[in-house]
């Protein structure tokens, strides 16, 4: 992947299947996007999570999750800038492994959940790899805190196929990177707490019958 960061949640930016040319519905896993069925997609909240990390300090970098992210897709391998992803992150659900830290991040120095419970995300755009159809690029909206910033996501397919329970299923993972300070969270920023946060995506999004 081209991406400058390997380590961010589709997403959920499930997108990157997407390829210019014709669809086949297959009945066996692929791994090639032209062979994805197009549709509509939600994700399985079981299995798509938001990893972040940042640095603690200068002396770590420390990570966490989001789960129970919600996700829905709209894929038209056809016409890959059609193609619609768009995500709620439910803020009081984070598991840093730390309950004085879950705690602490829903208050006002971080993401106030009391006025904000929830992040979304929405698409703007997406372009597919010229030379790896099995990436492209996702550009969409954040919204943190009540501050909409755009972020750019680098999405990779992994495959598709059927899954357990004969469920149709497209598999992929994703990172960006956001500055906290730039959705008005800029607790700690003095002590070294870092500005930058890297997420990792992971999704498996169920095609909807």
């Amino acid at each position: 992947m081209r991406s400058p960061f390997r380590y961010i949640a589709s997403s959920v930016a499930a997108v990157a299947l997407l390829t210019a040319g014709g669809v086949v519905a297959q009945s066996a896993l692929t791994r090639v996007p032209a062979e994805v069925s197009a549709g509509a997609y939600k994700l399985d909240s079981d299995h798509g999570k938001i990893t972040w990390s940042v640095s603690h300090l200068g002396f770590s970098t420390y990570t966490g999750q989001f789960v129970n992210v919600q996700a829905e897709l709209k894929l038209d391998p056809a016409n890959p800038s059609a193609s619609t992803l768009t995500a709620t992150i439910p803020l009081t659900d984070v598991a840093s492994g730390n309950a004085g830290l879950n705690g602490h991040l829903q208050t006002a120095d971080f993401f106030d959940t009391a006025n904000h419970p929830t992040a979304t995300f929405v698409s703007r755009s997406v372009t597919v790899d010229a030379d790896d159809a099995n990436e492209a690029t996702v550009v969409g909206d954040l919204t943190l805190r009540g501050v909409t910033r755009p972020v750019t996501m680098e999405v990779e397919f992994n495959q598709a196929g059927p899954s357990m329970g004969n469920a149709y299923r497209a598999g992929f993972d994703g990172e960006a990177t956001i500055k906290r300070s730039e959705f008005g969270i800029t607790y700690g920023t003095q002590m070294g707490l870092g500005d930058e946060v890297k997420l990792h995506i992971e999704g498996e999004f169920t095609l909807q019958r």
